[in-house]
């Protein structure tokens, strides 16, 4: 069915992505984006390296921590005059670039989410085929590498959770801010679970 646009409206200049959404992003909208944003995959890996490096657990904490600080301050300027206007990031880039000259900034924050949907998408397939052979050992004649880089098992993985986050994607924007309203404190509720389990299975004196 075709899109019906409101009247005096360029078909070059609005469409349903672009136009208003009903309800505004409120603090706990933009704070739950957050959550999930500093805490990732790709963070955990982040971790991972500076102790690779040789950094103290005391410096890691404190790198760790200013730059959720940062991603936290950025993250609210991007998002205020969005926030505000209830309208997408390209177009308040129309006041900045023009109207066409906006299409510039996106593409290239566009192309930037691929690159990091990607990554994202990969080393989360990568831990859930570690939870998949944690079960189910026999798996394991189908984590050798096969084609082009990945094996059977990897391919499934990686198809599954990126077929499963398009899936919320494609619903809208209405249905990304449902998802990350609960699924940002989920994280944490989980992270924290975890971490207690660690504790017990290893015992206070090992930690």
């Amino acid at each position: 069915m075709t899109e019906q646009l409101p009247k005096g409206y360029s078909p070059r200049l609005y469409n349903q992505d672009l136009g208003p959404l009903p309800q505004k992003w409120t603090w706990y909208n933009i704070f739950a984006f957050w959550m999930s944003d500093v805490h990732s995959v790709g963070g955990y890996v982040f971790a991972a390296s500076l102790f690779a490096l040789g950094l103290a657990s005391w410096q890691v904490l404190i790198a760790l921590l200013t730059g959720i600080c940062i991603v936290q301050l950025i993250a609210n300027l991007v998002a205020k005059p969005s926030q505000q206007a209830a309208v997408p990031y390209p177009v308040i880039c129309r006041l900045a670039f023009g109207v066409f000259g906006a299409n510039i900034p996106a593409v290239i924050r566009g192309l930037i989410a691929v690159a990091w949907y990607g990554i994202q998408t990969y080393l989360a397939s990568s831990a859930l085929i570690i939870v998949v052979l944690r079960f189910f050992p026999q798996m394991a004649v189908y984590a050798e590498p096969h084609f082009a880089g990945l094996s059977y098992l990897g391919w499934f993985g990686f198809l599954s959770l990126w077929t499963l986050q398009a899936a919320v994607f494609w619903a809208g924007m209405e249905s990304i801010r449902r998802f990350i309203d609960w699924a940002g404190p989920v994280v944490y509720a989980v992270m924290f679970a975890l971490a207690g389990w660690i504790v017990w299975r290893a015992g206070w004196a090992n930690i």
